[in-house]
C-alpha cells in the first residue's frame, strides 16, 4: 500500500472517529437542545458531497469515511428530531 493511501485511511478514520463520542452521548442522554440541527445538516451535507467525490475518483478512504460518518451525523440529526 502506498504512503498517501496509508495516510488517507489514518486521515479517513480519525475523522470518523470523531463523531462517535457525540453519537453515544446524544442517544445516551437523549438530551439534543444543545445541539444546532442546521450544522449537523449542514454537516450531512458536506459528506455526503465528499462521499460524491470520492466516489467519482474512486478513493476508497474516502468513500468509506464519508459512508460511515453520514450514517454516525444522520444518527444525530435523527436523534435531534426524535429528543427536541
Amino acid at each position: 500500500m502506498e504512503p498517501v493511501t496509508i495516510i488517507g485511511y489514518f486521515a479517513a478514520t480519525l475523522g470518523t472517529i470523531c463523531w462517535m463520542p457525540q453519537v453515544f452521548k446524544t442517544w445516551v442522554s437523549r438530551e439534543t437542545k444543545d445541539l444546532s440541527l442546521w450544522a449537523n445538516l449542514l454537516m450531512l451535507a458536506n459528506l455526503s458531497l465528499w462521499l460524491i467525490y470520492g466516489i467519482l475518483l474512486g478513493a476508497w478512504p474516502i468513500i468509506v469515511a464519508n459512508l460511515i460518518s453520514i450514517l454516525l451525523v444522520a444518527s444525530i440529526v435523527t436523534a435531534k428530531l426524535i429528543y427536541k
